[in-house]
């Protein structure tokens, strides 16, 4: 649809041709430095105004730790307040929502330094972040080479679990369903959609941070596209023929079931179930990528990290998940 406009001025860094970015604009600046910046927004997708700032700020983040640096040097806020309530409950709201994401920012070490306001039928907060770097302090994202191993630093299924969450709140026939099935319990699905609240709330900051140590060739944040939409996405900008081959999927406890029992397909297994604020996609070498899991779970206080796949020769870039794929069921966060 875009196509005609041509779009950039194939200047950007780590994209196959210079052509526009995968994650962030990556671009050199006239001093001979790197600026890395990304922008985007987060609409309600769970209950509390504080949690939509803070995923929403994590969101946002995401996309700059993907580049293989940790620090974000500031954020720029976009935030619409609900045209729509009264004005007590907009302002709590819309409060909130800039709360959660400021303390977001903060643990990123990181400061909110401006940004747009308008009224909207929904609230909505977002923002733009940049970090300047040198050459060197971060990971192009379009060197993945034949032998790497793929990591996932998150769980795969919070579209799944929000879903249940509101299904059981509104008790609409769907959780009916799934109930009087005995697919899932009211305790299970509070577990499942804590976990994804969890999951979708925790910076990727030391992931990225972590990317350059360990020596990775690429990576990506797996979000709307689902994990397969991402990773083809990956393999169509990389420099060399190569393909991805995924084996594994970790999915928060119970949101595999639920996809297998029928009552709605989320394509969670087929891969195209949409993540908000997932989990860093990174290729490295296996001997770095199992130094790297080990590292980062330390500092993410003891949330594990997987190796999913890995990189193949494929003229083709064809990202698959293999048909023996190993389902993983991950327990409830702690946070």
């Amino acid at each position: 649809m875009l196509t005609s406009l041509n779009l950039g001025d194939g200047q950007n860094l780590g994209t196959t041709n210079g052509r526009i970015a995968l994650d962030c604009s990556v671009r050199t600046t006239r001093q001979g430095h790197v600026c890395i910046s990304t922008t985007d927004f987060f609409f309600p997708l769970v209950d509390s105004p504080y949690l939509q700032g803070r995923i929403g700020a994590a969101n946002v983040l995401s996309d700059l730790y993907a580049e293989g640096v940790g620090d974000c040097d500031f954020m720029l806020m976009l935030l619409a307040a609900c045209r729509d309530m009264t004005e007590d409950d907009r302002n709590i709201c819309t409060r909130e929502m800039v709360r959660g994401f400021n303390d977001a920012c903060l643990e990123a070490g990181t400061t909110v330094t401006g940004g747009q306001t308008v009224l909207n039928p929904w609230p909505v907060i977002g923002g733009v972040a940049t970090t300047i770097c040198s050459e060197g302090e971060y990971v192009k994202s379009d060197g993945a080479q034949v032998g790497d191993v793929v990591v996932l630093t998150k769980p795969l299924g919070t579209q799944v679990a929000v879903n249940v969450h509101e299904w059981r709140v509104r008790q609409t026939p769907k959780w009916t369903e799934l109930t009087n099935r005995s697919i899932i319990s009211k305790e299970e699905a509070e577990d499942m959609m804590h976990a994804a609240v969890c999951s979708m709330a925790r910076l990727n900051r030391h992931g990225g941070s972590l990317m350059v140590k360990h020596h990775a060739h690429a990576g990506t944040d797996v979000t709307g596209f689902g994990i397969l939409g991402h990773a083809q996405n990956l393999m169509d900008n990389q420099a060399a023929a190569v393909g991805m081959e995924i084996h594994t999927l970790p999915c928060i406890a119970n949101t595999a079931k639920v996809e297998q029992s029928g009552v709605l397909d989320f394509r969670l297994l087929k891969g195209y179930s949409a993540e908000t604020s997932g989990g860093l996609m990174i290729c490295m070498p296996e001997e770095d990528a199992v130094a790297y899991c080990k590292e980062l779970e330390e500092l993410d206080g003891g949330e594990p990290s997987w190796i999913i796949g890995k990189v193949v020769a494929d003229a083709d870039r064809k990202a698959s998940i293999l048909d023996d794929v190993k389902i993983l069921e991950v327990a409830v966060s702690k946070c």
